[in-house]
This record gives C-alpha cells, structure tokens and sequence, in this order.
C-alpha cells in the first residue's frame, strides 16, 4: 500500500505481519512518547507550567537533502524537523516534542476513533482537584469524572484536551483496580 498526500514518499505494507513467535528480544520499558506540535513554545508552557514536566534539552533543525526523512521518520522528504524539545515527567515518562515544517501535513489531531488515534493517560492522586484545576485553566474537559465497572472498577477516569487538540486522560484508583486482586483468566483464543 502507499501513502500519499499529493505526491508519494512512503512504501509500506499494512495486515501482512507474519505470525509471531514471541515478543521483540529485549523489551524491558517504554522509553519515551514522541508528539508533533504545530507550536513548540505553547507545547513547552503546557508541558512544563500544566502537566509539570522538566524540560530536559532541545535538538535540531534537522534537514536532509535525500531520503533520509521518509526512510527514517516517515514524513516526506522535503520535510524540516524544526526543533524538538525533550521533557521529563514525575522522573519518569519522557515526551519528545516535535515541530515540523511540511509543505503538506494534517493539522487536525486525530480522534480516539480515528486509526492512528490516541490519548497519553496520566495518573492523579486526587482527580476532582485535577479537574477543577484543569478547568480553572480554560482547557477543554470533557464531561465529568466516569466510575470504570468490571476489571478496572476502583478507577475513575476524565478526557481533556491540550491547547493544540491532543488528548489526554487523567486516571486515579488510590485503592487499586479489581483486577488487581481478582484472579488471571487466560485470554480465549479465536
């Protein structure tokens, strides 16, 4: 299949993953998150003065004059990477956040059901003060705190948006989730 946005620049194959036989070799955590931004100074004063993050360092512009960005980022050759700025949360998760500069991009964030949707959840000691700061911001929240049921019950839940439309949760569950103390089933296999 190829991807085009008025011209071509990427190959790939989609639904056509050979049976595994096991995980990758190696895997013992989740490094960073990579996002692109259309505002990289808007992106550092959410990450660090609302969700507070350490900003840790800044990189770029990176430019190349050959394939180098469709083969290795997959965006389109003439593409810019302008800067990216690397964020630290709680001494933990990182955040690369990145702003390009494309002659043809989408600036609209996908949805949660749309394919290559996505949300970062964030967990809160106190949800309600969570949201009503959030609020007192003028972030858009969406709806009000939601009780999970089954497996998860114990956790409550919210949606927000970043200034640029991407989506984050905020989740709490001081007194663990069910699964947490319920015993493991083995998945049913199709």
């Amino acid at each position: 299949m190829c991807s085009t946005v008025g011209y071509e620049w990427i190959h790939y194959k989609v639904g056509e993953m050979k049976s595994a036989t096991g995980p990758i070799p190696g895997i013992t955590r989740v490094d960073h998150f990579g996002v692109t931004v259309p505002d990289l100074e808007e992106a550092r004063a959410f990450f660090v003065d609302v969700l507070g993050c350490e900003y840790m360092y800044t990189l770029g512009p990176f430019r190349h004059d050959d394939h180098w960005m469709s083969e290795h980022l997959n965006v389109a050759d003439d593409t810019v990477m302008r800067r990216l700025h690397f964020f630290r949360l709680a001494g933990q998760a990182i955040f690369e956040v990145f702003e390009y500069e494309a002659a043809e991009h989408n600036l609209s964030p996908p949805r949660n059901s749309d394919v290559g949707g996505h949300h970062v959840a964030l967990y809160v000691t106190d949800l309600d003060a969570a949201v009503d700061h959030l609020r007192s911001l003028g972030l858009t929240v969406f709806g009000e705190p939601t009780a999970s049921k089954g497996p998860s019950e114990g956790q409550r839940w919210i949606y927000f948006l970043a200034p640029w439309g991407m989506q984050f949760e905020l989740v709490s569950y001081p007194g663990g989730k069910a699964f947490d103390s319920a015993p493991r089933e083995a998945p049913a296999k199709e």
